[in-house]
């Protein structure tokens, strides 16, 4: 019988080497969990599910940006810390896992603050970075738009060049915290669409939303809250100083921040505070071992996505652009956090009540009505899958 040989292609790594946080993470993170117990003790939040969307509190924002908790890797000359995304990381989970107000920094916080540092000008920089560390300027992202959520590719956002500037016309959908924040991120086309060359001719712009021909629609949950918008730009005036990067090179700028916006512990600990309810719950009566084990089972993969996600802020410490470990992060996180809400309406008895102002029925109801965007924001899940396979050289 013949003997058939087969050679396999290696394929690249998923997600980059582990990484462990430095010795100095423990003091940091005692003194981010000391500070949330004090802000708690005096009554001034509840925890939340999803606090990264709907937890909007200028005030705890600014409290942070006293202790220097924001623009934690921004270089001390732009108002900065000059720390490492390793420290940045340990107090961003810390507060989400805490279900802290986090909502008002947050997009300034992830992926302004170093889209600015690597594509800025100088005189963006300045202009923008020290509030973002302070917690005084906020920000959006203008990526989406209808009919192209995750095909950034197909907007129809279009920059005309005029004298001294730009002008923008067009629409971007799901823009959280638009009607509060100082500005977004607008990925508009610039030249003229070439279908054969689909990601060229695309450029970002500074949109500073209080300017003329900029209007904010709301986009209400099934609850009523007000977390996303709608932006219509009309003829929107930009001048040359708000292009940001170099004009056609939008695309290449866009896909580097998605490393930050699908890799962080937000993508899995959305309903971190729920889980925590969900143990205590049980904790207080017998537990049935398929119960133990569903529970462990839970905690296992949170510890698992938590140190994939971890290896990822390591890689952007060292320079690294790690786009197809973030969209792994995300995809797997993501489903993960519909699996916790799924055992805690299981194993609970307790159903969930919006109108409750705080414990497991509040934590549980924010959970289940946020959760159908879990998938969807940042890329969907089925785009997500795509870039793994491709960038495994399956498609």
């Amino acid at each position: 019988m013949p003997v058939v040989t087969q050679t396999l292609t290696r394929l690249p790594a998923l997600v980059p080497p582990t990484v462990d946080l430095p010795p100095r993470a423990a003091a940091l993170r005692a003194e981010v969990r000391e500070f949330v117990a004090q802000e708690r003790a005096a009554g001034l939040w509840s925890p939340r599910a999803d606090v990264w969307l709907s937890g909007w509190d200028e005030r705890f924002t600014r409290e942070l940006g006293k202790r220097g908790w924001l623009g934690m890797t921004i270089p001390e000359e732009y108002g900065g810390h000059g720390a490492s995304p390793l420290d940045r990381y340990v107090v961003t989970e810390e507060l989400l896992a805490a279900g802290a107000p986090v909502a008002a920094h947050w997009i300034a916080d992830r992926q302004i603050g170093p889209s600015l540092m690597r594509f800025g000008t100088e005189a963006q920089r300045r202009k923008f970075l020290p509030g973002i560390a302070a917690g005084e300027v906020y920000f959006g992202i203008g990526m989406s738009e209808p009919d192209s959520g995750s095909d950034l590719a197909s907007v129809r956002t279009r920059a005309e060049q005029v004298e001294g500037g730009w002008e923008l016309t067009g629409t971007k959908v799901w823009t959280s915290g638009a009607h509060h924040a100082h500005a977004f991120f607008a990925l508009a086309r610039s030249a003229p669409r070439d279908d054969a060359h689909r990601h060229a001719g695309l450029s970002q712009f500074i949109v500073e939303l209080d300017s003329p021909g900029v209007t904010i629609r709301p986009i209400l949950l099934l609850t009523g809250a007000h977390h996303f918008n709608e932006v219509i730009l009309d003829r929107v005036f930009v001048p040359d100083a708000m292009v940001l990067g170099e004009v056609g090179s939008g695309w290449h700028q866009v896909t580097s921040e998605l490393a930050f916006e699908r890799s962080g512990p937000e993508r899995f600990l959305s309903t971190f505070p729920l889980l925590v309810a969900l143990v205590g719950e049980l904790a207080r009566g017998a537990v049935d071992t398929g119960t133990r084990r569903d529970l462990g089972g839970l905690v296992a993969r949170v510890w698992t996505l938590r140190r994939m996600s971890l290896a990822i802020a390591g890689a952007l410490e060292s320079g690294q652009a790690p786009d197809l470990a973030a969209a792994v992060v995300k995809d797997l996180g993501t489903r993960y956090e519909n699996e916790v809400i799924d055992a805690a309406r299981l194993l609970v008895a307790i159903p969930p009540d919006p109108g409750a102002e705080s414990g497991y029925a509040r934590l549980l109801a924010d959970a289940v009505l946020h959760a159908p965007g879990f998938t969807l924001r940042g890329g969907t899940n089925e785009v997500l899958r795509g870039i793994v396979a491709r960038g495994l050289g399956l498609r």
